[in-house]
């Protein structure tokens, strides 16, 4: 029996829908004994596999091998059929696929005495809220995060609140419960909710907090979140528009979304590497046409993605909610989740997920000949940039964290949220 309970996210649905994304998108690492399991299953001899390709293949530098299923021509999983389906499901049930592919979309995370729950949205059916009630699905939940979740959990201490300052787990909650109440503000649009935010994290990475706690932190919560209500406005072509520089690291940070990962590009090699050095001195540049580093986007001037493209609609400000919701309730943004970086660092750089997207969403919209987002534009933005968000190895490293932060001083962060919501 576990030593921990889970909170779920219950304003979120899902259930697979048998759409293959995920099996077309991510390349699944596996454990030596579920490499050994495989190979006993004797898939080599089965004529079902295409091409006879082998299963089973190593990757990763020659100091540090490791082993993954392999591939088909076109990037997808070598166990995923003609119809969308997966033949290990298939012939030897559920319980037989690698423990990556039956945890999928979801990710546990350590919360104290309890273990938080999250989703990842690159599957469609978690940006649409399609399927099951999250809070229905308790109990199976609970097997798996046996299954995954280390014995010692519990003993996790807190994230750090900024680079300096750390609170218990009690108190660190209060910061993300404040935050959570923040982004669920009912009739305000979304941007608004992140400026709000974005505004009294600021404070927060100012303050000390060595007798501010309890209920003397309650208190200092409410004022700086009243004074962040009072202060932003709705508005948002009332705020100025963000800085030349803020301009050029959000282009570096958006060119790291708009990259497709996959198998083709991240073992191409020489060639690979030239090529998107060559396209990140094009989003350094920000002139001329976009690399079409995806191939769901097409090649469009960089200054057409900075028009006006008319605000969201009303399922698309509910899609960003929840999403923030959901990872913001699941801490997915910060400590043992998200690189170990702090509260604060952690949200500003969730909080400039909104602008990539809507970037990303205005690049799929333009690419069909429209300068109007659709609902569909921004459910597709959001699949694309959070299949990265706290999974690529980049965004725990030096220079993404300096891009964040330099951001965050000049203001340029809720420069951007506004700027891409017009």
């Amino acid at each position: 029996m576990a030593g921990f309970t889970l909170e779920l996210p219950t304003l979120q649905n899902w259930s697979c829908h048998s759409c293959g994304g995920c099996c077309r998108k991510h390349l699944v690492e596996i454990t030596d004994e579920e490499h050994q399991r495989i190979v006993d299953q004797n898939w080599e001899s089965d004529g079902g596999i295409p091409g006879g390709l082998p299963v089973v293949v190593k990757f990763g530098p020659p100091w540090r091998r490791r082993w993954r299923l392999n591939s088909q021509d076109d990037g997808a999983c070598v166990f995923l059929d003609e119809k969308g389906l997966c033949r290990m499901h298939a012939k030897f049930g559920e319980p037989s696929k690698p423990l990556a592919c039956r945890v999928y979309p979801y990710a546990f995370h350590p919360s104290g005495k309890r273990v938080t729950v999250s989703l990842r949205f690159s599957c469609p059916s978690v940006v649409e809220n399609k399927g099951r009630g999250i809070d229905d699905q308790r109990k199976d939940l609970q097997k798996m995060a046996e299954e995954v979740v280390p014995p010692a959990v519990t003993s996790i201490p807190a994230p750090k609140l900024t680079a300096s300052e750390q609170v218990d787990w009690p108190d660190f909650k209060r910061f993300v419960s404040q935050l959570s109440d923040t982004m669920a503000d009912p009739g305000v649009p979304v941007a608004v909710k992140l400026m709000r935010a974005l505004y009294w994290i600021n404070i927060v990475n100012q303050s000390r907090f060595d007798s501010v706690l309890g209920s003397r932190l309650d208190d200092f919560l409410q004022i700086i979140t009243e004074t962040a209500n009072s202060e932003v406005t709705q508005d948002v072509n009332e705020v100025d528009e963000p800085t030349r520089s803020g301009r050029l690291l959000f282009r570096m940070l958006s060119a790291q979304y708009s990259r497709n990962d996959s198998l083709s590009n991240w073992e191409s090699g020489i060639s690979g590497r030239i090529r998107l050095f060559s396209a990140g001195v094009k989003f350094a540049r920000g002139k001329g046409n976009v690399p079409p580093l995806h191939d769901v986007v097409t090649p469009i001037r960089f200054d057409a993605l900075e028009q006006p493209f008319g605000g969201l609609t009303e399922e698309a400000e509910e899609m960003f909610t929840r999403y923030f919701r959901v990872k913001i309730d699941g801490l997915q943004f910060c400590g043992r989740a998200f690189f170990n970086i702090p509260f604060v660092e952690g949200f500003q750089a969730l909080a400039l997920v909104y602008p990539s997207m809507l970037w990303l969403a205005r690049w799929l919209a333009a690419g069909k000949g429209r300068d109007k987002l659709t609902t569909q534009d921004v459910a597709d933005a959001i699949a694309l940039a959070d299949h990265y968000h706290g999974y690529t190895p980049q965004f725990g490293q030096r220079n993404f964290r300096r891009r964040v932060r330099m951001l965050a001083q000049t203001g340029d962060i809720a420069r951007l949220v506004a700027w891409y919501s017009r």
